[in-house]
C-alpha cells in the first residue's frame, strides 16, 4: 500500500521522513496549485473552510499518483477540524475513490485510539520507530530554524530570491540526510550562507517588524495565505511568526518537554481578554498578540480561513488588545475567492501606516 497526506508548509518533509522510517511507501501530493483548490471546491461543501477544500484536492491528486491510504489529523472543541475526517470519507466515497482515510486524533483527547493507529502504522521494530521520530523531528526543527532566519533577513536582501533559493536547496538536501549529525551541519552551513547574502545597510532601511498570528494552516501554508510572508518581506518588513511546526509538535505531542519558543505562555497572556478555550488557535492568537505587543513589534497580522469560528472570536477581542497596548492589528480572512492583488493592496496600506506611525514616534 502507498500512503499519502495533505500539505501544510514543510509538513511533507516531516511526514515523509517518518513514514519511510516506519516502512511505508509514500506518495507526496503535488505542490498546491489552482487545480488542487479547484478539485476541493468542486467537491466540498460551499461553506467549508479553506483547509478542508485544499486537503481534498491534495488527496485526489495523490490518488491519481497511486496512493490508496491517507493520513489526516483530528481535533477537538469548536474548531471544525474534528469533522474533517468524516466529511472527507463521505466525499471520497461519493466520488468512488478507493482511498482509506486514517484520522489521528489528538493524544490528550483520544490517547487509546491514537495508540491503536500508531501500532497499525508501525511496520518496524520499536527501536526503528523511535529513530524515525528522532530523525523526522530534527529535520522539522532544521527547516523551522532556517525559515525563522529567512523571515528576518529576506526583508533586507538586495538580490530578491537569494534566500528563497537557499531554503529550497536546504529542504532538498534535508530530504536525503539520514543522520542527526549531518542535519546539524546543514543547519550551521545554511545559516552561514543566509547571513552572507548581500543586505541593505541599516542607513538605507527603515526597520518595520510585524508578527503573524492566526489559524495554523493559513499561517504555515503559503498557497493558502497567498504568499503573505513573501509579500511582507518584499515590502521590507521583518516577520515574527507565532506558529512553527516544531513548536506545535513540542507542545502537543512532546508535552512541552523541549525548551522551544512557542505558544505555551499565550493562554495566560490572553486571560484579561479571553479567558476560555474557543477551539483551534483562537486563544493563542490573542495571547501571542499581547506577547508581541509587549515585545515592541510595530504591528500584528491575523490570518484565518473565512468562517473560522475560533479566529472570529479572537478577531472580536483584538481591538481591545490593540487599544490597551497601542499596537495596530490587521485581520485577513482567506477562501477560494480571495485575490492576491487585493491582499497586496491591504498589506501595502497597513505597512505604510506602520511606517508613518513609527516615523512620528521617532
Amino acid at each position: 500500500m502507498k500512503i499519502t497526506f495533505p500539505h501544510m508548509g514543510h509538513l511533507d518533509l516531516t511526514v515523509q521522513t517518518l513514514l519511510q522510517g516506519l516502512g511505508w511507501d509514500t506518495v507526496v501530493p503535488p505542490p498546491c496549485t489552482k487545480r488542487t483548490l479547484s478539485l476541493g471546491v468542486q467537491h466540498a461543501p460551499e461553506f467549508a473552510c479553506l483547509p478542508l477544500k485544499i486537503n481534498i484536492g491534495n488527496y485526489l491528486e495523490a490518488y491519481e499518483q497511486g496512493a490508496n491510504l491517507a493520513l489526516m489529523v483530528g481535533g477537538v472543541g469548536p474548531c471544525r477540524i474534528g469533522y474533517y475526517g468524516t466529511i472527507q470519507r463521505e466525499i471520497l466515497r461519493d466520488l468512488e475513490v478507493d482511498l482509506e482515510l486514517i484520522v489521528l486524533e489528538p493524544p490528550d483527547a483520544h490517547p487509546r485510539e491514537l495508540w491503536q493507529k500508531i501500532k497499525y502504522l508501525k511496520k518496524v521494530s520499536w527501536r526503528q520507530f523511535i529513530l524515525a521520530i528522532h530523525l523526522a523531528w530534527h529535520k522539522t526543527r532544521a527547516m523551522d530554524l532556517l525559515e525563522e532566519k529567512a523571515l528576518l533577513l529576506r526583508a533586507r536582501e538586495i538580490n530578491r530570491g537569494s534566500i528563497d533559493e537557499l531554503l529550497r536547496q536546504a529542504k532538498r538536501k534535508l530530504g536525503t540526510l539520514d543522520s542527526v549529525k549531518e542535519i546539524k551541519e546543514l543547519i550551521k552551513d545554511y545559516l552561514h550562507q543566509m547571513e552572507s547574502v548581500p543586505l541593505l545597510p541599516p542607513e538605507e532601511y527603515q526597520r518595520v517588524t510585524v508578527a503573524i498570528v492566526g489559524e495554523i494552516y493559513t499561517v504555515l501554508e503559503p498557497f493558502a495565505n497567498l504568499g503573505l510572508e513573501r509579500h511582507l518581506n518584499a515590502l521590507g518588513v521583518e516577520i515574527r511568526r507565532s506558529l512553527y511546526l516544531s513548536s506545535w509538535i513540542n507542545e502537543h505531542l512532546f508535552r512541552g518537554l523541549l525548551d522551544i519558543e512557542g505558544t505555551k505562555e499565550a493562554p495566560e497572556l490572553a486571560k484579561p481578554f479571553l479567558n476560555s478555550f474557543v477551539g483551534g488557535h483562537g486563544r493563542e492568537t490573542v495571547g501571542c498578540t499581547v506577547g508581541y505587543a509587549k515585545q515592541g513589534v510595530d504591528g500584528v497580522i491575523q490570518i484565518a480561513p473565512l468562517t473560522c469560528m475560533p479566529e472570529i472570536v479572537a478577531h472580536s477581542v483584538l481591538p481591545r488588545v490593540s487599544q490597551t497596548y497601542r499596537v495596530p492589528t490587521l485581520t485577513l480572512y482567506v477562501d477560494e475567492q480571495t485575490g492576491e492583488a487585493g491582499l497586496v493592496t491591504r498589506l501595502e496600506a497597513f505597512i505604510e501606516m506602520l511606517r508613518q506611525r513609527k516615523g512620528r514616534r521617532n
